[in-house]
């Protein structure tokens, strides 16, 4: 197998499995479930998953450009869609900034900066530079808007890159690239399958006002199956079966708290999707919601139990 051949077993064996379900689906959908919103979504997943299979497999360096674009993407979409004035546009600007050094840090595994580049410093930075543009109506709420964008689409996301540049662990012949795999595949499917779930079984609400189709069935349907695949694909990693188990507990239920709280934003502001630059799925944020949460959970699990 060329992709098994060239990347590795382990790698080859995920992406080969993956392109297959997606010729399967696609046939499917075409075949026997022609809607116009099925194949905006099936052909959008092929350009997702290309995407990312060039971004993070072949080079780190191009890596950290992908996942440093998608969070400028994600950054930019927040700030497209929350209430903001022409004068906060200048601290936005220092927060698009940010990003740059950001995954610098994460791309030379400089750990102490990268921790606290965004939590601390910009923290610290970007009120101070509000004190300079003198407008003081709005600072609170300028101020914490634009952290919280930092916080979420920044250094959330820039955990996935910071995770590429981990080495193999002592006595596996896994490092950071197989577990950055694990991570969003397993992410990506605990969306689906609580779509999927709950649409089969879901009866209950979970957070009605939030997100009316997240049901309690949907979620322990996929909360299972998750923790199940975890355990199946933990040959990409050095866990346990029991680490596996509680991974795929971490990445299920972050997921899940990912997606309903850019749910939460999207409501307050009253709109459906966050943006349409993602046929049949909407905007970056509704793709990358529960990776906001799954990333820096995933990553500071791993950390703790192997670096």
């Amino acid at each position: 197998m060329i992709i098994e051949g060239f990347f590795g077993e382990k790698v080859g064996i995920v992406f080969g499995l993956i392109f297959a379900m997606l010729i399967v689906a696609t046939i499917l959908i075409y075949q026997k479930f022609p809607t116009q919103e099925l194949k905006e979504r099936i052909n959008s997943w092929w350009i997702i998953i290309i995407l990312f299979f060039i971004g993070v497999v072949l080079d780190t360096t191009m890596a950290m450009f992908f996942f440093g674009l998608l969070s400028y993407l994600a950054l930019k979409e927040y700030f497209t869609i929350i209430p903001s004035r022409q004068i906060d546009r200048r601290v936005m600007f220092y927060a698009y900034l940010a990003i740059i050094p950001q995954y610098y840090f994460a791309s030379i595994g400089w750990y102490g900066m990268f921790i606290i580049w965004i939590p601390v410093y910009l923290f610290l930075l970007l009120p101070f530079k509000q004190v300079f543009i003198g407008e003081t109506k709005g600072f609170l709420e300028n101020t914490s808007r634009v952290q919280w964008g930092l916080m979420m689409f920044v250094f959330g996301l820039s955990h996935l890159a910071y995770m590429l540049t981990l080495p193999p662990i002592l006595g596996a012949d896994v490092g950071g690239k197989e577990l950055v795999i694990y991570l969003v595949l397993l992410t990506e499917l605990n969306d689906i399958l609580q779509y999927i779930w709950g649409k089969s079984f879901g009866r209950r609400k979970i957070v009605p006002k939030v997100s009316p189709n997240k049901t309690v069935e949907g979620f322990l349907g996929a909360f299972a199956t998750i923790m199940v695949l975890a355990i199946l694909f933990s040959f990409l990693t050095p866990f346990t079966w029991s680490e596996a188990l509680i991974a795929g507990m971490i990445i299920s239920g972050g997921g899940f708290v990912g997606d309903v709280v850019i749910s939460m934003i999207k409501r307050d502001i009253d709109i459906k999707d966050s943006g349409s630059m993602i046929p049949g799925h909407g905007g970056i944020l509704d793709r990358v919601d529960s990776l906001t949460y799954t990333a820096p959970l995933f990553f500071h699990y791993v950390y703790y139990l192997y670096y």
